[in-house]
């Protein structure tokens, strides 16, 4: 695992304080999702605690591998947590930052969380550091994230804080305050390419192709639409644009038909991502008559797609709705 691609100027300013002995304890990687942030901290964790002189540890390090199985004593990944219907959970919640296991009631996992503060109760086991990464940092609530505050102001000797983070504007200022500053831009198209053929060498040619256009800079959200035909769903949504409202509901009737079988529900994952997408795009290049009504619709249409999913709304009715906003929004 080396140099994130596209990403050689973060990692160029991480491995010169490596290199001079004075990295930071609290690094925030900011930038849009899917351009290599969750990668740039997994990468720079196999760095340190493999004590190596640069990005690109072998696979087979002995540090590389417990990395790899989860199990290495010295590093905390805190991630939204697995609820009891297997569902993700919304926040990161305090018990996974002070360690223990969620109280009689919680709707999370009952599992053993390490949490922070007995990463902190003892010595480094392995290496000579340790390492905590937080993804995404955006995702802590009020209680985890003054936890984490605290965590920042008095932090061991030899501790790491790799934050990944798609929106730095939400976070505490105390939080920003205390860590150096990572810049993750979007990626070329020639960038966006080469990520996915490494990523998915197995896939056709035109499939990849269709998944450059749809990953618009963030190659990460686009690999998990492999195997999904994106390159059709897109297609639905510009003719969608393209077509007179009135159109919509036939189209969207389509559009419903097609996500429906054995596909259907991660097809409909990617259009509740594809839809305020489309229409952002356009509210872009619109005349500025037209941008206040696309503004709108683009509001409403990523309403619907945070709540489609954790309401558990039909899938119809929300896929006729999408069509009704995006209908029309190629109009000049």
């Amino acid at each position: 695992m080396g140099v994130v691609i596209g990403q050689e100027s973060a990692a160029a300013q991480f491995l010169a304080a490596w290199s001079a002995g004075r990295l930071h304890h609290a690094w925030l990687l900011a930038g849009p999702e899917g351009v290599g942030k969750r990668t740039f901290a997994d990468s720079a964790a196999r760095m340190v605690l493999a004590g190596a002189p640069t990005f690109g540890v072998a696979d087979d390090h002995p540090a590389a591998r417990l990395i790899a199985a989860g199990s290495h004593p010295d590093l905390i990944v805190i991630e939204r947590p697995l609820r009891k219907n297997g569902e993700l959970g919304k926040e990161i919640v305090l018990v996974q930052l002070r360690g223990g296991t969620p109280d009689k009631g919680s709707t999370l996992e009952s599992i053993e969380y390490r949490g922070i503060l007995k990463l902190f109760q003892s010595t480094s086991a392995l290496a000579e550091w340790r390492v905590v990464i937080i993804d995404a940092v955006d995702d802590l609530n009020t209680q985890s994230a003054n936890s984490l505050l605290k965590s920042l102001e008095e932090p061991p000797a030899r501790t790491l804080f790799l934050l990944v983070s798609h929106a730095p504007g939400r976070l505490l200022p105390t939080i920003r305050s205390r860590c150096r500053r990572l810049r993750f831009d979007l990626l070329t198209p020639a960038e966006t390419a080469a990520v996915l053929a490494e990523a998915l060498p197995e896939s056709p040619a035109v499939e990849r192709a269709a998944l450059e256009r749809v990953a618009a800079g963030a190659p990460g959200r686009a690999v998990a639409y492999a195997g999904l035909h994106i390159g059709e769903l897109q297609a639905a949504l510009d003719t969608l644009a393209a077509a007179a409202p009135h159109d919509a509901p036939a189209l969207g009737l389509k559009l419903a038909q097609w996500l429906q079988g054995k596909a259907g529900q991660p097809r409909f994952e990617a259009l509740l991502d594809l839809a305020p997408r489309t229409l952002a795009a356009h509210a872009r290049t619109a005349p500025d008559a037209r941008l206040p009504a696309l503004l709108d619709r683009w509001e409403r249409a990523q309403k619907l797609a945070d709540e489609a999913v954790p309401l558990s709304l039909e899938q119809q009715s929300v896929v006729a709705e999408l069509a009704g906003l995006v209908a029309g929004a190629a109009a000049r």
